[in-house]
């Protein structure tokens, strides 16, 4: 069985002790009904938040450490990537100062400013600058491409993603036959850009966890889904 590092571990206990990953009936963007549900936007008490923090700042420790990863702002899509990216700029100064100090973080409005400074970013300017998105999840992509989108308009360069969950889940099928082989929103778009996307949590780390706090039935219903909807990628 694999053994889940610590910071992971901890942060699935986090996860399930707050509530954020639930287990049950959950209908899906998709209209796939999953067995577990989990929203990063409930991390909003102080405990919580210090633990997703440091889940994100460790898992880009690690990917550091593992890849080379470098960069210069973290940047959160509006809305859940603000939190998101102001709470791990502060952790990561906090874990490796030398490395991190300097660092800056980023988000977008959703709607451009038209007085005052006015733009669409808030926080570092990103022209020139090697940037790291940090979200949630990707479910279809679309907010990432989005992300994207408007760090190159800004004239910065994406170098990774980093979210919290990878469902290594495929993507619907165009005629929604779900017995065809799919690849993921997260394969599609690693493809797409040639970034590294980086997760603190996969769908195999949560099944790999789930021993100690879940009911056999959960752990097998979350196998079946799995089994029925991994992607090729």
């Amino acid at each position: 069985m694999t053994t889940l590092s610590p910071y992971k571990a901890e942060f699935l206990k986090a996860a399930i002790d707050g509530g954020v990953l639930k287990f049950g009936n959950f209908e899906l963007k998709s209209k796939r009904i999953s067995p577990y549900f989990f929203n990063a936007g409930d991390f909003y008490r102080a405990d919580l938040l210090r633990a997703i923090s440091t889940a994100y700042a460790k898992a880009i420790i690690e990917a550091r450490d593992q890849t080379g990863l470098e960069f210069d702002v973290i940047f959160g899509p509006a809305y859940k990537g603000i939190p998101l990216a102001t709470s791990t700029t502060d952790k990561l100064a906090a874990l490796d100062p030398d490395a991190y100090s300097q660092i800056c973080y980023s988000f977008d409005r959703k709607e451009a400013k038209d007085h005052g400074e006015g733009g669409n970013i808030v926080g570092a300017p990103l022209k020139g600058k090697r940037v790291l998105i940090v979200d949630d999840v990707i479910t279809a992509g679309t907010a990432k491409r989005d992300a994207i989108a408007k760090i190159q308009k800004e004239g910065g360069t994406v170098v990774g993603i980093v979210v919290a969950l990878d469902r290594m889940e495929k993507l619907p099928a165009p005629d929604g036959d779900d017995s065809k082989p799919m690849p993921s929103a997260i394969g599609e778009i690693r493809k797409e850009y040639n970034i590294p996307i980086f997760a603190i949590l996969t769908l195999d780390d949560i099944i790999a966890g789930m021993g100690s706090f879940a009911t056999p039935d959960d752990i097998r219903r979350i196998e079946e889904y799995r089994a029925k909807y991994k992607a090729t990628d």
